[in-house]
């Protein structure tokens, strides 16, 4: 997927954010690079690794509510 000028122009429009030629023309650079980036990321075979929802191990640190 490759993202074009008309789709950088939507999204601003969409965020309310009044950007200039030059600031669409670099968020269209950059935001390929990201996107780019994150069809690398789809590559990577995760099969057999458990969905988490932080890498950390988290737990409560809070006392029980009595």
């Amino acid at each position: 997927m490759s993202l074009s000028r008309p789709d950088v122009e939507k999204v601003s429009l969409l965020g309310r954010l009044l950007l200039s030629e030059a600031e669409i023309d670099t968020m269209t650079t950059q935001l390929a690079r990201v996107v780019g980036y994150v069809e690398q990321l789809n590559e990577v075979n995760t099969e057999g690794v458990q969905p988490m929802a932080h890498a950390l191990d988290m737990h409560n640190v809070f006392r029980d509510d009595v």
